[in-house]
């Protein structure tokens, strides 16, 4: 769990529109009426294929930490609610029902990523924080995995945190950098608080405050000779650093008994640049010593390159992965879906003029559907909460807009991706370790085809509705057309 969060109240972290609504619906009546509520996106970052889900851990602490403090209490009695209003705040007891896809999972637009049923009033207040967590997780976990992938088995660090969005933005972006693949971090709190290697060496003032580039080195080296990277543009990469660097591992870390770690790249044309440094290091004997890269680097820039045939081994990864410079936006929504009576589900739709925010209804769950024998993901399905889909006989899918597009699958197995996180306020979730998450999140994004992970016009990954639940879709927005045309 995550001690800052689990040390850190962060209930009144919310839109102060959450607070009007909720003292709206307790004055009308409305605040016990139970409700549920979705979370999706609309759109992949950087028109990828899909997206990484990643935050589940801090929402969960989040949730747990649920209460409003006497300072509260006063603030809000200032902005001039009502006290029966502030009467409840002060004794909230959370009770929803909470159900998230798991961390490290691909996801895809517009279904349900975490769903809310409870209590309006509760539910309502919730909205702030489960976008702002999902979001920015998921945000940089996806940036993440496509420089990942554009590296191609090369490892990649994150190296953001002094250009990331403040404090949160640097732990929680290495948090879920790591979740999307990065091998560690510059950020050095991380590896405290969540077990993320911690990883760097020097900058060029540590070169610039000696009186030479080779000094520099020597001490460098002698201090650490068994994990010695020598960082070599601060001067001129061929006819300074790497010849310096050389010396030195000749000098100074062989004779102590190591071999070097490696040498660092940080500006100039990289691929020119690591190409020649390769040669001259295999030349003094050191084709083991790896070249690392890192310069404002991002996935078009290292699929370049390595195209190009640059000789790099190790990438660092800085302001255009922490921030997701690109396209700096995870565009979740928080919408109404249904409200519950009894044991009646009564669906809510989102009507729109743009047809991308027209909501999908009800109460819902998400299936994902495996081909058996290749393991890869065949489509998703959202379905009424209460169905089953039935993997041991023939499913068909079908577009939800152009509904003659269908295919039926068989040999396949359908697998539920919300998962219980809360039931009735109370924590049924016990969130996996973070190395685990890493290593499902690679496992998930291989059972995709190689066509949705392309960079540039990826294939659309199907997202299908249910026959049910498209035909309830299909006949409010019917009732809404119905009702249109009569004003």
């Amino acid at each position: 769990m995550d001690r800052m969060l689990d040390n850190n109240n962060l209930t009144m972290l919310t839109d102060f529109y959450e607070l009007t609504m909720a003292n709206g619906y307790l004055q009308n009546g409305l605040g016990d009426r139970i409700a549920v509520f979705d979370m999706f996106f609309r759109k992949v970052p950087d028109n990828g294929g899909f997206a990484i889900m990643a935050g589940v851990e801090q929402l969960i602490s989040y949730l747990k930490n649920l209460k409003f403090m006497d300072e509260d209490i006063e603030f809000l009695r200032g902005k001039g609610f009502s006290e029966d209003f502030l009467d409840y705040l002060r004794n909230f007891k959370f009770t929803c029902d909470v159900w998230a896809v798991p961390e490290g999972t691909p996801i895809f637009p517009n279904e349900p990523i975490v769903t809310v049923k409870g209590p309006v009033i509760q539910a309502q207040l919730l909205e702030t924080m489960i976008l702002l967590t999902i979001n920015h997780q998921s945000l940089i976990a996806t940036k993440a995995n496509r420089i990942v992938r554009a590296a191609k088995g090369r490892p990649v660090m994150e190296f953001g945190s002094r250009r990331a969005q403040g404090y949160d933005g640097a732990i929680y972006g290495a948090r879920a950098a790591y979740i999307g693949g990065c091998i560690g971090t510059a950020c050095t709190i991380t590896e405290r608080e969540f077990n993320i290697p911690a990883l760097g060496t020097m900058a060029h003032s540590w070169v610039q405050m000696f009186d030479s580039e080779l000094e520099a080195f020597n001490a460098y080296a002698r201090l650490y000779p068994d994990n010695c990277v020598l960082l070599v543009d601060t001067y001129n990469v061929l006819k300074s650093g790497v010849p310096n660097a050389i010396r030195t591992f000749n000098e100074v870390v062989v004779p102590m008994g190591y071999r070097p770690k490696g040498i660092r790249i940080d500006s100039g044309d990289i691929t020119y640049l690591s190409k020649a440094a390769r040669k001259m290091l295999d030349e003094a004997g050191f084709p083991d010593c790896k070249i690392f890269a890192s310069n404002a680097l991002d996935e078009y820039i290292i699929q370049d390159i390595l195209v190009q045939g640059a000789q790099v081994d190790v990438f660092g990864v800085g302001e255009r992965l922490i921030t997701s410079r690109s396209e700096p936006v995870f565009g979740g929504v928080y919408k109404l879906a249904a409200i519950i009576d009894g044991d009646k589900v009564i669906p809510k739709i989102k009507v729109s003029e743009n047809v991308e925010k027209i909501t999908n209804p009800g109460f819902k769950q998400v299936w994902r559907l495996y081909d058996r024998e290749s393991g890869k993901a065949l489509a998703d399905v959202l379905t009424n909460h209460d169905e089953v889909i039935d993997d041991s006989k023939p499913y068909e899918i079908f577009h939800p807009d152009f509904t003659w597009k269908r295919k039926t699958l068989v040999n396949f197995r359908a697998r539920k991706l919300l998962e219980p996180i809360f039931i009735k306020g109370r924590c049924v979730y016990e969130s996996p370790s973070l190395e685990e998450i890493r290593r499902y999140c690679l496992e998930q994004v291989d059972t995709l085809w190689d066509e949705v992970k392309r960079f540039e016009n990826p294939h659309r990954y199907y997202v299908d509705l249910s026959y049910p639940l498209w035909e309830t879709k299909q006949k409010l927005l019917a009732e809404y057309s119905m009702g249109k045309s009569r004003h």
